[in-house]
């Protein structure tokens, strides 16, 4: 089974964190200086830095090389970063470092064990776009089962200017009351969905590891094997990269849609691009990919029904703003001597 843990923290480890910030004190807060790696998908013009500013002395950068990441974040005690890898090389090289805050809720962008070996504080920011995520896995499942897009661009190219009916559709509609949604991962995410696909008149299962109240909670492939949808929204680990694979899209239904906005690596997509080629399931609607942007020969760019949306199912202005707002909040408590949604300790 899959855990859903959508950046769930234990608050019982948060109370001992703050006892690491004895070790040497910090500067004043005027002189400390803070450096934003790649602040531009999180703040593109729309959103103020000023309350982070309010706290030291700020350089902020649209995006960040990875060859100039060292000289960026050189004399800085505290580095946000969003996708700018802060791995044990770069670390190594940062001795003034003591703190960085991941501008997401993964963070597998920096090397935890690194960090801890040098007392540096990592955070992340939880639960700032569940509703947000919700709200897309819904976008592409609706995209797919009723071809608004498609329609509408067909109605603007003349299609149904020339239609001998006051009506037109090639492509067969389906009504969601009634299906099967399976959720594979339980957590803040997987249960705003389980709440909108109920107020559809969805049936719903789910995988998770951990008891689950309300729900039929099934192994992975008896779930697969019920589902009509199937949505991820499990971290990516070990145990769950590739979990998705030949294998498993042989259980689904022909019929099956398969929706993925939790982290493209739980999906081996030359499978999945063979599954839809070959007709084992019937589509899949994606917001994520093994590698983002894709490369040219991603095999899935040109599978057979496909739906792919870059990467934005977090990126609403509400969910940006939150994650601003949490972002800044985890650095003032740090700099308190507080920290709060640590990750590394």
């Amino acid at each position: 089974m899959c855990q859903g843990k959508d950046g769930e923290l234990d608050n019982r480890k948060n109370k001992k964190k703050s006892k690491i910030f004895k070790l040497g004190g910090l500067k004043n807060i005027k002189s400390m200086k803070i450096v934003v790696l790649d602040g531009f998908t999180l703040n593109p013009g729309d959103l103020s830095w000023d309350e982070l500013r309010a706290l030291g002395e700020v350089e902020i950068y649209d995006s960040t090389p990875g060859n100039e990441t060292v000289s960026r974040a050189k004399n800085a005690e505290i580095v946000l970063t969003n996708k700018t890898l802060l791995m044990a090389p770069e670390i190594k090289k940062l001795p003034e470092l003591r703190y960085i805050g991941v501008l997401a809720t993964g963070y597998n962008v920096v090397d935890i064990d690194a960090a801890k070996k040098r007392d540096i504080v990592v955070t992340n920011v939880p639960a700032y776009s569940t509703m947000s995520v919700a709200q897309h896995v819904f976008a592409l499942i609706l995209e797919f089962f009723s071809y608004a897009g498609k329609f509408a661009q067909e109605v603007r190219d003349g299609r149904w200017i020339s239609s001998t009916d006051f009506c037109f559709w090639d492509k067969p509609l389906t009504e969601l009351a009634g299906k099967t949604i399976g959720i594979i991962g339980f957590g803040r995410i997987g249960r705003a969905v389980a709440r909108i696909a109920e107020a559809m008149g969805m049936n719903v299962i789910v995988n998770e590891v951990v008891e689950v109240s309300g729900y039929e909670n099934y192994p992975l492939e008896e779930l697969l094997r019920l589902s009509d949808i199937i949505t991820l929204h499990c971290p990516l680990t070990p145990e769950t990269k590739g979990m998705i694979n030949r294998k498993r899209f042989n259980l689904m239904k022909r019929t099956a849609l398969l929706v993925n906005t939790a982290r493209g690596q739980l999906v081996v997509e030359d499978d999945l691009a063979s599954a839809l080629n070959e007709g084992i399931i019937a589509g899949a609607a994606l917001d994520v990919l093994s590698v983002e942007p894709p490369e040219s020969d991603n095999p899935l760019l040109k599978a057979k029904n496909c739906i792919i949306t870059p990467h934005i199912a977090w990126a609403t202005f509400e969910a940006r703003e939150r994650l601003m707002k949490i972002a800044t909040d985890n650095v003032r408590s740090f700099i308190a001597g507080k920290p709060v949604n640590v990750v590394n300790w």
